[in-house]
């Protein structure tokens, strides 16, 4: 199971990387005016959709010794 500190890293990595890929495609729509290929926005989406699952995920607590 990966620490919160390891969790946090990993979630930073990808948006970075995300952000990098969103401004790829935002130039290309802007400044060539062509629409980002139908794949290339599927795979970022999906990529989207884990990054949110990791940042949802419940961490679980292990019971209180007494």
């Amino acid at each position: 199971m990966a620490s919160a500190k390891e969790k946090k890293e990993e979630v930073k990595k990808s948006l970075k990387l995300l952000r990098k890929e969103l401004r790829q495609m935002h130039l290309c729509v802007t400044e060539e005016l062509t629409l980002p290929n139908a794949i290339d926005v599927k795979n970022l989406m999906t990529k989207m959709e884990q990054l949110l699952e990791v940042v949802e995920s419940k961490p679980t607590r292990k019971p209180k010794a007494k």
